[in-house]
């Protein structure tokens, strides 16, 4: 499941955001694959070399912005 890759990033996420804002993080394992503009490059770039699946790509954001997400919907109860 890349648990072992999102523990590593939140580990080191202050380091990465003032070194990497804004940027594509690949990670695998315990280990920085690479930092891309965008989340296609860096998945394109990747999966010439790892297998699908095997590696996060992660956006580079202090906080909890990079991986949280709120939805909003308009149903009442």
């Amino acid at each position: 499941m890349l648990k072992k890759e999102f523990d590593f990033y939140l580990s080191h996420q202050q380091e990465f955001a003032s070194k990497y804002l804004n940027k594509f993080l690949v990670i695998k394992g315990e280990e920085l694959l690479g930092v891309y503009e965008t989340q296609i490059q860096a998945y394109e770039e990747t999966a010439k070399e790892h297998t699908v699946g095997t590696f996060l790509i992660q956006r580079c954001l202090p906080g909890s912005q990079a991986y949280s997400h709120t939805f909003h919907s308009r149903v009442l109860f």
